[in-house]
């Protein structure tokens, strides 16, 4: 529930950072002139982007829990077996054992979004962020071409 909040908060603030930022975009385009048109267009560039990787990453979020929700009530969610350090941190060898077998059950059946979920979970563990999100894209791909 934290994450949520924090993740809904920060959107909030980035969202009001855009229409700051639009609003004074406009303003130097409504300038007239050719420089401040110019600038303003520039300006107004960075809270299209913005906008844009909100959405985008708002729209894998949201994808991925519907996985994950549906995984639950499967009953096919990974176990949390990983060994953690004192500090609570993950050990190493612990998710690269975790991994191997995540990247085996993936091999056998590669159309499964299931597999790749969990593949994608196992990433995590590891520590490879852009992997994982590779395997959870290829997991929401796959259940929405079941569908």
């Amino acid at each position: 529930m934290r994450a949520k909040i924090t993740y809904f908060v920060t959107a909030a603030v980035l969202v009001f950072y855009f229409v700051l930022v639009g609003s004074r975009g406009l303003m130097l385009i409504q300038d007239g002139k050719l420089i401040t048109v110019t600038m303003g267009i520039a300006v107004l560039v960075l809270p299209l982007i913005g906008i844009w990787f909100l959405w985008a990453n708002t729209r894998f979020v949201t994808r991925a829990n519907a996985l994950a929700a549906e995984l639950e009530a499967e009953g096919g969610l990974p176990v949390d077996e990983l060994v953690r350090t004192p500090a609570g941190r993950i050990d190493r060898d612990s998710a690269d054992e975790v991994f191997a077998r995540r990247k085996a059950e993936t091999e056998d059946a590669p159309n499964d979004w299931r597999c790749w979920f969990r593949l994608a979970v196992a990433y995590q563990d590891a520590r490879d962020t852009p992997r994982a999100r590779q395997a959870m894209q290829r997991a929401i791909t796959l259940r929405e071409a079941a569908e």
